[in-house]
């Protein structure tokens, strides 16, 4: 038998490592007698009011989201998702009584029943979803705030686009600049330490939209490399709108890339790890530069044009 625990710091214990269960596959929801069609989506309906108690039975006692099929409960009638089943050793977070493999099927079809917002209502969409569609509609839905493009810190800032653009300006005191064509210099008096956090962002603003230059020097294997590449603040489909290019060069030398601005939906990690943009090697940077080489100046100039 586990010694009893008081109930809040039982539960607080368990929602140090809250795990998110993926909406539920066809068959699962098959099981429980309901049909739903995903893809079923009503932008015209009013909001649909849901009981708090209703939304308070299908949330899981001990990480707090939706729970979804298959939902388990004890013989007392209190329920569990099934990813934080494992993790009370099989005992009921609220009464302690040995869980079993008892399904609460009726909760199962109550859900089905339900139709509900989605969560991004307030960025602006006013889809009315099935609860087994919703959180597959959320992870997806084109309202869904970003996620702060700058680079040099984790940043856990999200919102708009509007938003993101003054917060950058305000709080990360980042360069704005406007027009289509850019020219910048970037000087580094130490080029042979080469640290991940070496970085520089600008944001451009043309065609009504904002693009962030990138611009930094990592470790490629053993080797010091410099990469520079653009993002589009919006989605995906927006940004193949769009392309860039890059030049960089000196001493009757240069080298061009040319390419589609990626997503911010994409980190800026995940961009410069697929190494989608111009990437120099830093012996051919300081040679660029010029001089005794104990100094980088590069100059990057670039161009974003919209697709016909």
């Amino acid at each position: 038998m586990l010694p009893m625990a008081n109930g809040n710091s039982y539960f607080n214990d368990l929602r140090i490592k809250p795990e998110i269960i993926d909406p539920p596959e066809n068959d699962d929801i098959l099981d429980v007698g309901e049909n739903v069609n995903e893809s079923s989506e009503s932008s015209l309906k009013p909001n649909v009011a849901i009981s708090s108690n209703v939304r308070e039975l299908l949330e899981c006692p001990v990480c707090l989201n939706a729970m979804y099929p298959p939902i388990h409960q004890c013989s007392n009638g209190h329920t569990l998702c099934s990813g934080c089943k494992p993790r009370v050793q099989n005992r009921c977070p609220t009464c302690r009584h040995e869980l079993g493999n008892i399904r609460c099927l009726a909760l199962e079809k109550v859900a089905a029943s339900l139709e509900l917002p989605c969560k991004y209502q307030t960025f602006g969409c006013v889809g009315i979803y099935p609860y087994y569609s919703k959180l597959k509609h959320e992870s997806q839905c084109t309202y869904r705030p970003y996620n702060c493009p700058y680079a040099g810190s984790e940043c856990s800032v999200v919102g708009d686009i509007p938003f993101l653009v003054s917060h950058l300006k305000d709080d990360h005191k980042v360069d704005m600049h406007s027009g289509t064509t850019f020219n910048h210099r970037y000087v580094k008096s130490d080029p042979h330490e080469v640290e991940n956090a070496t970085w520089m962002l600008t944001v451009f603003s043309c065609f009504g939209q904002y693009f962030c230059l990138h611009f930094e020097a990592f470790q490629l294997g053993m080797a010091s490399v410099y990469i520079a590449f653009l993002r589009f603040m919006g989605d995906d489909s927006e940004a193949k709108n769009y392309s860039y290019s890059l030049e960089v060069g000196g001493n009757g030398r240069k080298m061009t890339w040319q390419g589609v601005p990626r997503s911010i939906r994409d980190s800026h990690r995940k961009v410069r790890d697929s190494f989608d943009g111009l990437i120099i090697q830093r012996n051919m940077a300081l040679f660029f530069s010029g001089g005794d080489r104990k100094e980088l100046k590069l100059r990057v100039t670039g161009r974003i044009w919209k697709e016909q």
